[in-house]
């Protein structure tokens, strides 16, 4: 079946024959001109003279000799004319910020009125008293009076008069603020596109005479439906004076039927504007074959490009890539689709055991959105947000590490790491000017404090041409981002040309605004062969184009067709009352897109989102089920669906291979330099063996950050610390602790405390002066309390003696590892050891969740059981290798749970029939020997070769281990 430009192509030629030069051949937009070419050299076999090609606005531009002004050009303008008229009324200037929104909607209102020739003053004066309206509009029927009423009961009855009144003032302003708009305009040599459609259609065009050099030939208008009012008066005025010929793409599947929509417009176009199809009457495409029509719901939106790679990896090679000229497309619906389709087509298939390349297509534009470019110009815009108050001169850390890792500021990576370096090393979450001078030229450029918005666009702009040069010179550039540097200068210098005149007094952050806006709209062409491989475009870009085989992506209901519309002040009665567009233009247009590329397609794969979210309902297009209905096509269904395995997870143990057991070996060593094992490891181990192997045997480590949030180790690190110099300088004056001691030495805590935070953040390295900010004040002030609490046990507990404080002690532990006698060193860090009456204690302090309850030793160790007490173990862990070191008895462990001990106290226990039992009263010693059996049993597996590290079956001890990622559960 020929293709619609085909018929076009050979129509033309035996039409014109060698006027054909003459002709101005008129599209929608400029995807078709390619094929169009295509077609003609194909019919005519010889080298020919072109026919002259345009897009409709490029035609229509040509009759005035005006340009056309850009949208910040027509805001500004806009909105310094509507502050005129305000002043005239004695009121008060609106700020550009709270005019933008309501300016989009005027301009969008007059661009409307001025395509379907309305009469402005007219319009707006009838809207300009409801009373008036409701009274006078007497050529409304009562359903259009109901749509007028239903407009102002949108509004709360308390607010409806409030509304009615700004309204009412609004649309008196219109009509004065229409001809202000259009004449300052035409002052600065401009006007917008659709009042040069109104001029042109209304005879009032500037160069009305733009139409002689195509008189010879024709001016040919091929694949329009839609036409506004103004196309419809000079399209029927040139077809009267026979110097056009209409080349519509119908099908007599909608055009026979008046109530398919998708045949509107055209034939209001045909049978009511009498613009006659050059093709002749319609015929039915659509009946001429069973068409295949597959149908996919996919489970998510970018799920559907997933979908898509599969489907083209099996159909692909059937096509047949050595001539796909017209053959295959994938249309998007949802053109945000068009990142997850970049991403998701394969670049090659196999084709009879040959793998061959995959052409690509794509002149929807990469939107600069998507790029690393527009993440660069995001990221000076927060920079600069952020310096808004004036107050600061300091950036977040987290931009800074953004900005210096962005590829695109082409850092050397042993500068870039010095310099992430030093930002580590000072642990503050706001980094001032001293870290970015030292980041080179471009980092001093990017965050220097706009003052103006004159200069903030100076600023950006500046930025990417310093970046476009360095980037060019180091041959590091792709074509697409040079493009999109190249686009984003080109579109801020509009920008700065618009606004120069109000720079000064537009607020910085709306020029800030502005810049987002005008950027984040860019787009460049990939490049491509329009003739070749797959095609990639929109649906509006599908417009008089034919393929055989499509993928139509996004046919949801909800975008296909569309049911947003536009914001506007002029109520949806009075649009119908004056024939502008209103919500079933919009559902006609889509229609008629959709079934227009039914007509000669053979085989078609809708796909759609089954997940209903704020912009679809999770069904397929109502087009769909129109086609099930009536069409008699073939569908099938497919549901995507990924497979879910019931099977048990496997826990991938490790097996102790002879590189672990070397490591291992090493803590067995009789050497002084061994490794010890601390408290901290055995339980790290009894928490999961898998994390003990990666953090002692792997030896992985975190990854140095700065502490935006301080983890809540750090904190207990603090208040170690604190405590730790608060007693050393208690015992500097004896060891003797009274509380009387303790409460003048509690003066000093603010002093400890700032301390305690410069050690533990700051590492070997505190700052000479250390001033915190505010949430590292918030995090003192916690550890300062968590002192008090201690300290006023202490004073509770005082008088005592204090022997020792963070006391480090060794143990060469004997064990039985693979049937040979060996040893291990085991540490103790105590935190204090102190008497009172007889009684040795070793204490230790927890900030976290920790419990003095235990049910048992037993559950201590078994790594299955949810009843484990990490911090008894330890405490007990200490208390042993104290007593073996010091060869003593008789210790007494004390845990100094922070969150608890005013209420429980600090002693461990047990509850048996209701009654606390401490661990003083159940044989401690006997305890602690059942402890030490248990320590060696349980240090001896950790070294046995045969055990592997196994995963902990108990999910709570991984809710946060750093190395979840890593084991994959």
């Amino acid at each position: 079946m020929k293709a619609f430009l085909k018929e076009v192509a050979e129509d033309l030629n035996a039409r014109l024959g060698k006027d054909l030069h003459h002709a101005a051949i008129i599209f929608n937009n400029k995807r078709p001109v390619a094929y169009l070419q295509h077609h003609l050299a194909a019919v005519i076999g010889k080298p020919f003279w072109s026919p002259s090609f345009y897009t409709i606005q490029e035609f229509f531009a040509m009759s005035s000799d005006l340009k056309v002004a850009d949208s910040f050009t027509q805001f500004f303008t806009l909105y310094q004319q509507y502050n005129l008229l305000l002043k005239g009324e004695g009121g008060k200037e609106i700020p550009p910020d709270i005019f933008y929104p309501v300016a989009r909607m005027i301009l969008s209102d007059f661009a409307q009125i001025d395509n379907d020739l309305v009469p402005a003053d007219r319009l707006f004066e009838e809207l300009e008293d409801i009373a008036v309206i409701e009274k006078d509009f007497q050529h409304l029927s009562p359903e259009q009076q109901l749509f007028l009423e239903q407009f102002w009961t949108s509004y709360s009855t308390g607010k409806q008069k409030k509304h009615q009144e700004q309204f009412i003032k609004m649309w008196r302003r219109m009509p004065l603020l229409y001809r202000a708009f259009h004449e300052e305009l035409e002052l600065k040599g401009m006007s917008t596109m659709a009042r040069m459609y109104r001029n042109l259609a209304e005879g009032s065009a500037g160069n009305s005479e733009f139409i002689k050099p195509f008189i010879k030939g024709k001016l040919v208008f091929a694949g329009f439906n839609a036409l506004s009012k103004a196309e419809a008066v000079v399209f029927k005025r040139w077809n009267e004076a026979g110097l056009a010929l209409f080349y519509f793409d119908t099908d007599s599947y909608y055009m026979d039927d008046e109530m398919q929509e998708a045949g509107l417009f055209l034939r209001k176009n045909i049978h009511h504007l009498g613009l006659p199809n050059a093709l002749g009457v319609s015929r039915p495409h659509m009946r001429s074959m069973v068409k295949e029509i597959k149908v996919f719901r996919t489970q998510g939106h970018t799920a559907q490009a997933k979908l898509l790679q599969q489907e083209l990896e099996v159909d692909y090679p059937v096509l047949d890539a050595l001539d796909t000229t017209g053959k295959v497309a994938i249309v998007l619906a949802d053109e945000s689709l068009l990142l997850p389709v970049l991403q998701s087509v394969p670049s090659h298939y196999i084709y009879e055991g040959v793998k061959k390349e995959l052409p690509l297509n794509v002149t929807m534009g990469y939107p600069l959105l998507a790029s690393s470019v527009f993440g660069l110009a995001d990221l000076w815009l927060s920079v600069q947000s952020a310096y808004l108050p004036g107050k600061k001169l300091t950036v977040n850390y987290r931009d800074a590490e953004a900005f210096l890792s962005h590829p695109l500021v082409g850092m050397d990576a042993t500068h870039r790491n010095d310099v992430l370096s030093k930002m580590l090393l000072m642990q503050q979450t706001e980094i001032g000017p001293e870290v970015w001078k030292e980041a080179g030229v471009l980092a001093g450029m990017f965050f220097q404090p706009a003052q103006s918005g004159a200069m903030a666009i100076k600023g950006l702009q500046d930025i990417f041409r310093n970046v476009l040069s360095v980037q060019l010179d180091a041959g590091l550039l792709r074509q697409t981002e040079a493009d999109l540097l190249i686009a984003v200068i080109t579109e801020l210098n509009k920008l700065f040309d618009s606004l120069k005149e109000y720079a000064a007094t537009l607020p910085l952050n709306f020029v800030l605004s502005l810049m987002q806006k005008a950027v984040q709209g860019i787009a460049v062409p990939l490049s491509g062969e329009p003739l070749e491989g797959l095609q990639v475009m929109g649906l509006l870009e599908s417009r008089s184009l034919d393929f055989e085989h499509l993928y139509i992506l996004g046919a949801s209901e909800g975008i296909l067709p569309q049911v947003s519309v536009s914001p506007s002040f002029i109520p949806d009665s009075i649009r119908r009352a004056y024939g502008l567009p209103v919500i079933e233009n919009q559902d006609a247009i889509s229609a008629y897109m959709f079934y227009r590329l039914l007509h000669r397609a053979k085989t078609v794969s809708l796909v759609y989102n089954g997940q209903a979210d704020d912009s679809t309902t999770g069904e397929p297009t109502r087009f769909l089920r129109q086609l099930e209905f009536e069409s008699g096509y073939k569908f099938s269904y497919f549901e995507q669906s990924q497979p879910v395995s019931t099977a048990d997870r496997k826990h991938l143990d490790i097996i102790k291979t002879p590189a672990i057991q070397a490591v291992l070996n090493r803590y067995l060593e009789e050497r002084d330099s061994r490794p010890i094992l601390s408290a901290t490891a055995l339980t790290t181990y009894l928490n999961c063996p898998v994390q003990f192997f990666y953090k002692y045997i792997a030896a992985i480590k975190e990854p140095e950050a700065i502490a935006e949030q301080m983890e809540a180790n750090q904190v207990g690190s603090m208040l170690h610390y604190l405590l730790e110099n608060f007693y050393s300088e208690l015992k500097k004056s004896g060891p003797y602790i009274t509380a009387d001691r303790i409460i003048v030495q509690k003066e000093s805590l603010a002093k400890l405390a700032k301390e305690a935070y410069a050690a533990v953040v700051f590492k070997d390295s505190p700052p000479p002066v250390f001033e915190p900010g505010g949430m590292q004040q918030v995090i003192l002030a916690i550890v300062m309390e968590y002192a008090r609490v201690i300290l006023e046990y202490d004073e509770r507990y005082a008088p005592f003696s204090l022997l020792a404080l963070e006391d480090k002690v060794l143990l060469n532990f004997p064990l039985q590892v693979a049937g040979k006698q060996k040893s291990i060193n085991l540490l103790g860090i105590v935190d204090r050891i102190d008497q009172k009456d007889g009684i040795t204690r070793i204490v230790d302090y927890k900030t976290g969740r920790d419990e003095l309850n235990f049910s048992s030793l037993d559950d201590l160790f078994d790594q299955e059981s949810p009843k484990q007490n990490k911090a008894l173990v330890q405490t007990l862990f200490y208390t042993y290798v104290y007593e073996k070191n010091k060869n003593i008895t008789g210790l007494e462990p004390n845990l100094y749970l922070v969150r608890k001990m005013q209420k429980d106290g600090t002693l461990f226990y047990q509850m048996v029939n209701r009654k606390r039992l401490h661990l003083q009263t159940v044989e401690l010693e006997l305890q602690k020997q059942d402890f030490q059996e248990k320590l060696q049993n349980k240090l001896e597996e950790i070294f046995n070769p045969e055990t592997p590290f196994i995963h902990t079956t108990q999910p709570e001890n991984c809710q946060y281990c750093p190395y979840l990622s890593l084991c994959g559960k």
